[in-house]
């Protein structure tokens, strides 16, 4: 077990002392975590200007280190400090990356964007889906992997059609290239939540007897979890909003209406939880609604202390999960469990690998194309180039995808079955390669594509966050700043083109006024101001 080999590890210390309870192991190995989250936090900062390394190659490279020492001190026992555990990863570390995600995001060029988001983060899923399930299922037992059932297959498909937010997160910049970071980053957002339902509905049914009656249930069972959890994630946010304005906390004390906020952001993550519902998209369209109304109901100082309160959670779980999978990756008992040869295994690698890139470029091409087609619009207009950079940095593959294959494929983080062994150490090794080569290529690429990362198209007049210098942008605008005046001529169309392309001033200017009459007064948001508590508190 991993304390047995922290036990191995750090057994001189109970030598000399320093500690005489087995249980104190623990803390060892949570004081070493710290120290090397330290640790990233200032490689990661002297760093800053590397056009190749960000913060996540770095945790990995120096998880990798980290669990090359533990490896070499134990004797070729294990890597392991923590074990690699799904649910404290889906409970305790991605909530606050997802929320902070959606309280950030630039909201006006989200829902901008929305219609392709949702090609790319819904129909790319299950496009990509398709191919690397068929794939694996043609080429795996022509390499020795012979017994995994239908359901491996479909699971492997959900598990790599996962792309990485936290890794696009760090790589794309949401002021220099605001066009492609909504479209990446909104992406990978909703196709994190899309894989974990469409993961979750492929456990649920029995392929010994596959219909099409079963895929009908399973595409009416995703449907249905999608709109829930955003429902949910909408309603949780509101709530917060309505609590926060009616009781108005911070006449007495701003601790309790940051702590409110938080609270209710991390209860909308369980609940959908508890109801088996898409936690990330949950929580994430909670942290849209809570930036919209709830943060513009509390204090100036609870503003600023909420803005940097969540990032700083949101950072620090990001650089958690890096340098814990890259210290995972030398754990010996799943590479010994396996019984494939060497060039078996690089073979599965790199059959992963080609259909990650070959089901992804299925997908970012052609839908780029419908979305170009239905909005015809310099702002959302996705030039080849933004497309070569899209289907890029899509390729990274992260944590998600390595919990989704724990799920899968072990019990407790343990496996004695060969081919799931194969499935796992393969996961891990596409999961370092995509992130380290492809996450430290994505800079230079843009900069290649996009040179001196020249404007994209979209207007950056909206600030990086929703706490910054221009308050008041309200969820949906009716004209973009950045085009006042100039004026476009749209040519004739069809009923069903017009449709289509419903003109998003007219959206916009529908849902301001549908906001400021029956939303604002009732759940508040911007232009909503109070009195600071004389406490004596400085923030």
């Amino acid at each position: 077990m991993a304390k047995d080999y922290v036990h191995q590890l750090f057994a001189y210390m109970m030598k000399a002392g320093l500690t005489d309870d087995a249980d104190h192991l623990h803390v060892v190995a949570i004081s070493l975590f710290v120290t090397l989250l330290c640790a990233c936090i200032v490689l990661g900062h002297l760093l800053e200007e590397n056009r190749w390394m960000n913060e996540s190659i770095t945790a990995l490279i120096l998880g990798l280190c980290s669990g090359f020492i533990v490896l070499v001190t134990s004797k070729g026992a294990s890597s392991q400090v923590l074990q690699f555990n799904e649910e404290l990863f889906f409970i305790y570390l991605l909530p606050p990356i997802i929320f902070n995600a959606g309280f950030q995001v630039k909201k006006k060029q989200f829902f901008r964007n929305f219609v392709a988001i949702m090609l790319f983060g819904v129909v790319g899923v299950f496009i990509s889906f398709v191919i690397i399930s068929a794939g694996c299922r043609y080429v795996f037992p022509k390499l020795g992997l012979g017994g995994l059932q239908i359901s491996d297959y479909l699971a492997i498909g959900t598990i790599f059609s996962a792309t990485d937010s936290v890794c696009v997160l760090q790589v794309l910049n949401q002021d220099s290239t605001p066009l492609l970071y909504s479209l990446v980053f909104g992406e990978g957002v909703v196709n994190d939540a899309t894989s974990v339902v469409l993961f979750r509905a492929v456990q649920k049914f029995n392929f010994d007897d596959f219909t099409g009656l079963e895929a009908l249930l399973i595409m009416g069972n995703f449907i249905y979890l999608f709109l829930t959890s955003t429902l949910l994630g909408v309603m949780t946010g509101l709530l917060s909003a309505y609590i926060i304005k009616t009781l108005y906390f911070g006449r007495h004390s701003t601790d309790r209406e940051i702590a409110i906020m938080a609270l209710m952001a991390y209860l909308s993550y369980i609940l959908a939880e508890l109801f088996q519902l898409s936690g990330i998209l949950t929580v994430f369209f909670c942290g849209i609604v809570m930036s919209h109304y709830t943060w513009h109901n509390v204090t100036d100082r609870s503003r600023v202390t909420t803005k940097h309160a969540f990032a700083s959670m949101s950072f620090i779980a990001e650089t958690f999960i890096f340098l814990y999978v890259g210290m995972d990756a030398l754990d010996m008992d799943k590479w010994k469990t396996t019984t494939t040869s060497g060039p078996e295994s690089l073979g599965v690698f790199a059959t992963l690998l080609v259909l990650v890139l070959v089901g992804r470029a299925a997908f970012v091409f052609p839908l780029s194309a419908l979305s170009n087609y239905i909005h015809k619009s310099p702002t959302t207009n996705i030039s080849i180039r933004q497309q070569v950079i899209i289907w890029w940095a899509g390729l990274m593959r992260g944590a998600v995808s390595i919990a989704l294959a724990f799920n899968q494929f072990t019990v407790s983080g343990d496996t004695k079955n060969p081919d799931h062994a194969t499935a796992i150490t393969s996961t891990i090794g596409v999961v370092l390669f995509s992130t380290v080569v492809f996450g430290m290529m994505t800079k230079p690429l843009i900069e290649w594509l996009i040179p001196h990362r020249a404007h994209d198209g979209s207007d950056t007049s909206e600030p990086t966050s929703p706490k910054d210098s221009d308050l008041h942008t309200p969820l949906l605008q009716d004209r973009d700043p950045g085009y006042e005046g100039v004026h476009f001529t749209v040519p004739r169309r069809s009923s069903f083109s017009m449709l289509l392309r419903a003109p998003t001033s007219t959206i916009h200017n529908l849902w301001r006024k549908f906001d400021n009459s029956y939303m604002r007064p009732v759940f508040g948001g911007r232009g909503v101001t109070h009195a600071e508590p004389n406490d004596g508190i400085i923030i």
